[in-house]
């Protein structure tokens, strides 16, 4: 096939280096405050030319109507009012429904992707405003990268890159069905805060300094085990291999820790696998290539309510 016909992306996972809540809002969302860093662990998107919108997928439980893929395919026709079709194939890598972003990365994918493969030529920010629609983690991952995300996760501040490198992701089997609402209803008012762990870190990158363990933070950690009852075993086994400073990514259940060398990471990564049967991942920071950051908010993509943000 031509370019013109076929057009492979990857979909790549992310983590949460914090995650804190600031609190509720009128509309039952919460406004949050988090720094996300894109890893190279992928999905694979292929986009084929076609009549009508279609999907695939090496998952059939996650070829429905509702995948989000498909859901931004759909709302991109919509709001552009193109007369094009699409079948998109996915092959799935990223654990689904582990805190790890997977089919939000994908929906920005074919959101991205469609931009030109329809010669939308939209900008950025149009993309943004149609990927705040889809899901809260969308936005974050056109630009992927090291950045600070507020609001609901519509706001997206891009960071230079974080100094971090191989880190072991461990991805429990799970089928918490409503986990993310289950999670924000075991917080309340004293769990609110005002980013400040958040914002000292991303102080910290912009300054072209480490990301040590000691700053990450997930407001969801402490409630984990009531949602997931396996978690404290799982990390527990995690941290006996010597890993220090495991977070939870996300709404989990999938946590992480930081690999001292890439040999280390390897050595976690089998032990996990083959002496205690878990789903284990060796990855690295991943950051789109030619990516230009700094560390000024983008007075465009940005338009943070003062009272949610420190």
């Amino acid at each position: 096939m031509t370019f013109e016909s076929v057009l492979e992306l990857e979909a790549h996972a992310k983590i949460n280096l914090t995650l804190e809540v600031l609190g509720k809002r009128d509309d039952g969302f919460h406004d949050i405050v988090s720094i996300m860093q894109t890893i190279d662990l992928h999905d694979d998107v292929t986009l084929k030319r076609a009549d009508d919108l279609t999907l695939t997928c090496d998952d059939p439980d996650l070829a429905g109507e509702d995948n989000l893929a498909l859901v931004a395919a759909r709302k991109l026709k919509e709001v552009t009012g193109v007369d094009r079709g699409v079948d998109i194939t996915l092959q799935k890598h990223i654990p689904v429904a582990a805190g790890l972003g997977g089919g939000s990365s994908d929906a920005a994918s074919v959101l991205s992707g469609l931009n030109d493969f329809w010669e939308l030529e939209l900008e950025l920010g149009a993309l943004e405003e149609i990927a705040t629609e889809i899901g809260s983690d969308v936005p974050y991952f056109l630009s992927g990268g090291t950045a600070l995300v507020q609001g609901r996760g519509e706001h997206v501040v891009p960071l230079v890159h974080a100094n971090i490198q191989w880190m072991v992701v461990v991805s429990p089997d799970s089928d918490l069905p409503d986990k993310t609402a289950r999670l924000y209803g075991q917080i309340d008012e004293s769990d609110h805060t005002r980013g400040v762990l958040t914002h000292k870190l991303a102080g910290r990158i912009r300054g072209g300094g480490d990301a040590p363990a000691q700053f990450f933070f997930n407001v969801f950690e402490p409630y984990v085990e009531k949602v997931f009852a396996e978690y404290a075993a799982i990390r527990e086994t995690f941290r006996s291999l010597g890993a220090m400073g495991i977070l939870m990514s996300g709404a989990g259940p999938s946590m992480f820790a930081l690999a001292p060398s890439r040999e280390v990471g390897v050595a976690w990564q089998l032990m996990l696998q083959m002496q205690h049967g878990l789903r284990a991942f060796l990855v690295h920071r991943w950051d789109p290539p030619g990516q230009v950051r700094n560390s000024s908010p983008s007075t465009q993509n940005v338009h943070l309510n003062r009272d949610s943000t420190r």
